[in-house]
């Protein structure tokens, strides 16, 4: 997946040795780049994108199950969520090639809008199969990790683990308690280019959480940023105050997803779905010089419980 992951827990009498319980997690995650990886020419999403419009391709268990959550994602954000951006992220200059050292056309812009948008996409899980309607291509990474997240976790319950922090590029779900015999305390970055500090410290347990933002990702032009975030509807970088959006929810695979949905959204709307949604949302805004942070209500029994905010 490009990234880093790591696991911690408490060994229970009659699990396995480190040793073991590491390679099973590693053939976990070996089975979702098989599966969802752009990366790779044999993946299954790599064989989806090539398959001819119209055409149905019998696919996977956990792959229908993965789509069919981004799926409802970016239904339920108005489009701000759509898992076939990938045209529109590359002409940015955000995907495997080279950054752009200009901006693409309007007319760039617009020829890759054609070749965006989920409603060309058509899942039947009953079925097992899928099928695109169109050229369109699917690209799960702002989902996966998340869902690779939760097949951790659910690899380590398996063994009767139940004390345990699992993350993989950021994304983490935590169950039990921590080593200290306490909850798990995971900190939401300050969005700072160039620094690391903590905005907010939390304790949390039994839940996921993951998080989103703009502020290392992005180029300059003429004095201008554009985030790596690009809004599936206009086909352009978002262009708003909000910096950073964390999501905690019962599972990892929905809290990836939404938190790069509000993202793209800003922060008024985002908060607003959030409060419709009942989803547990902080959203840190940037107001001048000066970082503003918003939470929905769902949000709020996270930080009562905590005294680590900063």
């Amino acid at each position: 997946m490009g990234t880093t992951w790591h696991v911690t827990y408490l060994p229970v009498a009659g699990s396995a040795d480190p040793a073991g319980i590491g390679r099973n997690l590693e053939q976990r995650l070996a089975a979702v780049n098989d599966s969802m990886s752009t990366w790779q020419s044999d993946s299954e999403i790599s064989r989806f994108n090539r398959s001819s419009p119209g055409t149905w391709v019998t696919v996977s268990q956990p792959f229908a199950e993965v789509v069919a959550a981004a799926l409802e994602i970016g239904e339920l954000s108005g489009g701000a969520y759509d898992v076939t951006v990938g045209p529109l992220v590359e002409l940015w200059g955000f995907g495997p090639a080279r950054p752009r050292l200009d901006l693409p056309s309007d007319a760039a812009i617009r020829a890759r809008q054609d070749l965006v948008g989920q409603r060309f996409l058509e899942l039947d899980r009953e079925q097992g199969r899928m099928r695109r309607l169109r050229e369109v291509e699917l690209d799960l990474s702002s989902i996966a990790k998340g869902y690779a997240v939760d097949l951790l976790a659910e690899a380590l319950q398996s063994q009767q683990i139940t004390d345990f922090l699992v993350e993989v590029g950021g994304e983490m779900r935590l169950s039990g308690t921590s080593p200290r015999g306490d909850a798990w305390r995971v900190a939401v970055e300050r969005p700072q280019p160039g620094a690391r500090s903590v905005a907010l410290g939390i304790a949390l347990t039994d839940v996921a959480i993951a998080t989103s933002g703009d502020y290392r990702n992005y180029f300059e032009v003429g004095g201008r940023r554009y985030s790596h975030s690009i809004d599936p509807r206009t086909g352009r970088p978002v262009a708003h105050d909000l910096v950073s959006v964390t999501v905690i929810a019962a599972d990892c695979m929905r809290a990836d997803g939404w938190a790069t949905a509000l993202t793209v959204l800003g922060a008024d709307e985002a908060l607003a779905l959030a409060e419709s949604q009942g989803l547990a949302v902080y959203l840190l805004r940037q107001e001048g010089e000066r970082i503003v942070p918003l939470y929905s209500s769902a949000f709020e029994p996270w930080l009562d419980a905590s005294n680590l905010t900063h």
